[in-house]
């Protein structure tokens, strides 16, 4: 079960254990313990069974030896992800031998993914629990916790849940929906206390790059209402959020499945007027479904960032044909001209895939140039790897590993110096940083996503966390700006 895909992981916050809630009143004689792992949806998705546990009379602690439920909510495209939870588990076995009804779970991806084969390689967990199994979690919980059992999760093509053609997926009636762990209207819990939150707008994913399993267990696109999120981000607001980054598997498609796919256009003006929403950032936009009006909506509001998530991939036409996905160096770096046309200052990021089945030598020195020339402000690179039940595990003309491994090095190499020099452009340029850490005065310029893509130091300052200080960047440290 080891991946490996291109996909923004914060490294720092893998294991982050969810907080007790703020200025909760009330008094829990049963807690819960979830630790996370993964990219921003797998924590959304922690906040949603935190919101579900409490509402069936479950604290949340990070006192593990405190916990009547332990939970791994898990990755299954993460390097070593099975023995990470392996491991976990058998760390556990301590706790369940001083409190023998403590219940240790494992949640999310590789749970659904793999199912009755993850419950039989780790014999250590009292359950797996698959998406479809948050919304009856109290119910599956209380008949392990008598004694019972519960029928172990059988993956399956979750493309299989919803209508084939996306505008018929609106028509599924919201209890079909819920009971798939899809549109369900469920209440959040925050995980932290951050002045930045991710807002789930959709999920799943309708592409089909052949070296990706995501659709297969997240499901087929399907977009949130906009009236759900715009609640949802006023009720950020009304507790200490300013910044609201919205996700999805693929941003630019959201609302194709409501018949709209300008609708992002119409919402973003809607979220720009709610007070305390100060900055709006989008995530994982796809560059051949990049729109010039959704390109215009986003550098003409003041609140929405000029901040580009863009997947690339890769920059050779040939070699992103056999991926399944489209466009080249040329049409990229057109778009990107496009990008700094409206908007001189933007921050673009994107992540690249390096040992793709078939790469050549001359695939491989053109994603070079193009990195070159992109001058991009963060930058990821994966090493290719095999995922399961994906179309490229079967592609011939595989790389050897050791070829892959020196080609990521190579090139991680020279990311390395592109974004230091990235980063030495914008010295003089006044910036407005979203303050995250008052000890060390760390925060984010506009250019800058959450977590993933480098931070802005304030000198001479002590704001609150939560702050905006306008600043002028005065000094760098790789990608990382000092500001003053």
């Amino acid at each position: 079960m080891e991946t490996l895909i291109s996909k923004d992981i914060n490294e720092a916050k893998q294991g982050e254990v969810y907080a007790p809630f703020a200025n909760d009143p009330n008094t829990y004689h049963k807690k819960f313990y979830i630790e996370s792992y993964g990219c921003a949806m797998n924590f959304s998705d922690s906040e949603i069974v935190a919101s579900i546990l409490n509402e069936k009379g479950f604290g949340a602690t990070r006192m593990i030896e405190e916990a009547d439920l332990i939970f791994i909510n898990t990755c299954s495209i993460r390097e070593k992800a099975e023995q990470t939870v392996r491991n976990k588990l058998q760390n556990y076995r301590t706790f369940k031998k001083e409190n023998p009804s403590l219940l240790v779970g494992v949640l999310g991806c590789m749970a659904e993914r793999y199912g009755k084969e993850l419950a039989e390689a780790l014999p250590e967990a009292d359950a797996i629990l698959g998406f479809d199994d948050y919304q009856d979690i109290s119910k599956r919980l209380n008949t392990i916790l008598s004694g019972g059992s519960i029928d172990v999760h059988v993956p399956r093509d979750r493309r299989t849940i919803l209508p084939i053609s996306p505008i018929n997926r609106q028509s599924v009636n919201e209890a079909t929906k819920s009971k798939f762990g899809q549109g369900a209207r469920l209440i959040r819990k925050r995980l932290d206390n951050a002045p930045i939150a991710s807002l789930k707008i959709a999920s799943g994913c309708d592409r089909r790059c052949t070296f990706c399993a995501i659709p297969q267990f997240r499901g087929s696109f399907d977009s949130r209402p906009p009236t759900e999120i715009i609640e949802e981000a006023k009720w950020l607001a009304a507790n200490g959020v300013s910044e609201i980054f919205l996700v999805s598997e693929n941003t630019t498609s959201y609302g194709k499945d409501f018949g709209d796919l300008k609708l992002m256009e119409a919402m973003l003006p809607e979220l720009s007027k709610i007070d305390g929403i100060e900055r709006i950032r989008l995530s994982y936009l796809q560059p051949a479904e990049i729109r010039p009006t959704l390109l215009q909506a986003m550098v003409s509001r003041e609140k929405v960032l000029p901040y580009f998530d863009i997947s690339f991939q890769h920059a050779s036409g040939a070699l992103l044909r056999r991926m399944r996905r489209f466009g080249d160096s040329e049409k990229f770096l057109l778009l990107l001209s496009q990008i700094r046309a409206l908007s001189p200052a933007a921050g673009i990021r994107s992540n690249f895939i390096v040992g793709f089945p078939g790469e050549t030598e001359a695939e491989y020195e053109e994603l070079k140039s193009f990195i070159i020339e992109s001058r991009l402000d963060a930058i990821g690179i994966f090493g290719y790897s095999d995922e399961d039940g994906t179309e490229a595990e079967t592609l011939p003309d595989k790389l050897d590993q050791r070829e892959i491994r020196n080609r990521v090095e190579e090139v991680n190499s020279l990311v390395e110096q592109l974004l230091s020099d990235r980063a030495s452009e914008r010295i003089g340029e006044e910036v407005v940083v979203l303050v995250e850490d008052r000890a060390t005065q760390e925060g984010r310029a506009a250019h800058q996503g959450p977590e993933v893509d480098g931070s802005t130091y304030l000198l001479n300052s002590a704001a609150a966390v939560g702050s905006y200080v306008k600043a002028r960047v005065v000094a760098t440290d790789g990608a990382d700006l000092h500001a003053n």
